[in-house]
């Protein structure tokens, strides 16, 4: 006799996709921060929503706000799905549908968009953040949430108990997974029981039980005291109900990973943050794999001709060392080193480019020097210009982040 076979949840995913990212400008001061280029011809979205369809969890809306057109063609350009089949990923902007405002937090956001789950009538909701870096395989977490019979599943990752006070910290009761207390940067926070060094970091991936959701958003937004979000309201409440359980991250494996990057996961809302995922990338065993076949990142590819590397000359040779190097770059006589290089990008002789993160349609001019910078699309850096070499000289004409990368802004001029 064959075995009984379990139904599969039916499970629905919410990505939140609305914030402003305000300590990513310039990145995002003409898009969503979810929009913002990464890996060469990535958007940060696209990790959230790769994740959720190597999962086969094909039943998926973005919601959307700040400055989001570029963000809304990206997702409905690459991320097409068979209406045959019912399934999709859709962006949806705020429609002020219980009233005349934008959304007010991420609790409010789910709240406004209660008709999009009434519609779907899901079992569970999957709600994920879109601007983290990571490989992630959610299946395995709806099974523990299903397993302790949860309210709320929120995803932990172990961070080292110094560094409690920089992140929202999930407190386990003593039978490992029920959370006892959820705090936003604690200063006295206590470690795990199986590793008095760490703590769980909340990482912005829940899975919620479809009604305990719904009454929870609809009950925070008649709190006017609330700040209306999922982790500063919604998850103390549950966790004061005894329905709130915590999933330790590392303990989920992704198909095709390697042990180096296991637990692999970056938080980019910050520059130098953003800058060194990038170079995450470039090493030669890099902590974050994209070449994992088996899960992979999906986005769209533009059709353009295969990178190009030209003239050889004493003092003047184009190549690329320990670099990323995207489809349509050509570098002429010039060196990249160490850096992501962007579709499109040029690169012209006797010019040098290292540590740096070249987004689309960068242009280098003859002899000019790059370093430690970010260069949004479609900057042109003069003949001759130098960047990142004279720190007081950057700061007088672009941003420099706390850690001394030069960040410039969508189709700025670096002059000689």
């Amino acid at each position: 006799m064959s075995a009984t076979r379990v139904a599969s949840p039916r499970v629905f995913g919410i990505v939140l996709a609305g914030g402003a990212g305000k300590r990513l400008l310039p990145l995002t001061a003409d898009r969503a921060k979810p929009a913002v280029p990464f890996g060469g011809h990535y958007r940060l979205v696209d990790f959230a929503l790769s994740n959720r369809v190597n999962a086969s969890y094909l039943r998926i809306v973005v919601l959307t706000q700040y400055k989001s057109h570029s963000l809304d063609r990206h997702i409905t350009t690459t991320w097409r799905m068979s209406p045959l089949l019912g399934n999709y990923v859709t962006p949806v902007p705020a429609q002020q549908r219980m009233g005349p405002h934008w959304f007010q937090g991420s609790a409010d956001a789910i709240y406004q968009s209660l008709n999009l789950v009434h519609d779907e009538r899901p079992e569970l909701i999957c709600v994920f953040g879109a601007d983290h870096i990571y490989r992630f395989d959610p299946r395995q977490m709806v099974e523990a949430h299903e397993e302790h019979g949860a309210g709320v599943t929120v995803a932990g990752i172990r961070v080292p108990l110094v560094q409690a006070s920089e992140f929202g910290v999930i407190e386990p009761a003593t039978d490992g997974h029920t959370i006892a207390a959820f705090r936003e940067k604690p200063a006295d926070a206590t470690g795990l029981p199986d590793a008095p060094d760490q703590v769980y970091a909340s990482m912005g991936i829940y899975v919620f039980r479809a009604d305990t959701l719904i009454d929870a958003v609809t009950e925070d937004a008649a709190d006017r005291s609330s700040v209306h979000d999922l982790g500063g309201s919604i998850i103390p409440l549950l966790v004061g109900r005894g329905e709130a359980h915590v999933y330790d991250f590392s303990s989920n494996d992704v198909p095709g990973a390697e042990e180096r990057d296991r637990g692999y996961w970056r938080d980019v809302g910050t520059l130098d943050a953003y800058y060194d995922a990038q170079m995450d990338l470039v090493s030669t065993v890099p902590a974050f794999n994209l070449y994992n076949r088996e899960w992979p990142i999906h986005s769209w590819l533009e059709p353009l001709p295969p990178a190009k590397f030209v003239i050889e000359e004493e003092g003047r040779t184009g190549r690329a060392v320990n670099s990323m190097v995207s489809a349509g770059v050509i570098v002429s006589g010039g060196l990249v080193r160490r850096s992501v290089v962007s579709p499109e990008v040029r690169v012209h002789s006797h010019a040098e480019v290292e540590g740096s993160v070249l987004l689309h349609n960068v242009e280098i001019g003859r002899g000019a020097v790059v370093r430690r910078a970010i260069l949004d699309k479609n900057v042109r850096v003069a003949e001759g210009a130098r960047i990142g070499v004279d720190p007081e000289a950057d700061r007088e004409r672009f941003v420099v982040s706390p850690g001394g990368v030069v960040v410039v802004g969508k189709g700025g001029t670096v002059e000689a």
